[in-house]
């Protein structure tokens, strides 16, 4: 066994694992974040699995392209109409817990946003 297979959004990818989807494509799936430090808070993950934006080479230059170009999108479609913030944690000292690389995209009123962010 590998560790992509006991990766949570691996399973999330593969529909073993339950999600609040919003979007989803060949290349990506974006979803709530099960403990959300904002009223908005999404996550859009790559389909094929990368540990980290550290691991990313030219091969996912254009999925991570992608993956931005959607954030606004997805952002505005979840209800910030007045900005939001777009977080890669990268490695133990960057605050990653998931090793898969992942977007957080976090927006609503800032009053309402919880604890340490992402």
């Amino acid at each position: 066994m590998n560790a992509r297979d006991n990766c949570i959004f691996c399973k999330i990818v593969a529909g073993q694992l339950p999600s609040r989807k919003v979007y989803e494509d060949d290349d990506m799936v974006a979803f709530h974040d099960i403990h959300p430090k904002a009223p908005v808070h999404l996550l859009v993950v790559p389909k094929s699995h990368v540990d980290s934006l550290a691991d990313c080479g030219a091969g996912e230059g254009e999925v991570l392209a992608r993956m931005l170009l959607k954030v606004p999108e997805l952002a505005r479609a979840a209800g910030c109409t007045n900005g939001f913030r777009t977080v890669i944690n990268t490695g133990p000292e960057g605050g990653q817990v998931i090793y898969h690389l992942h977007l957080h995209v976090l927006g609503g009123p800032r009053h309402e946003w919880k604890g340490t962010l992402p």
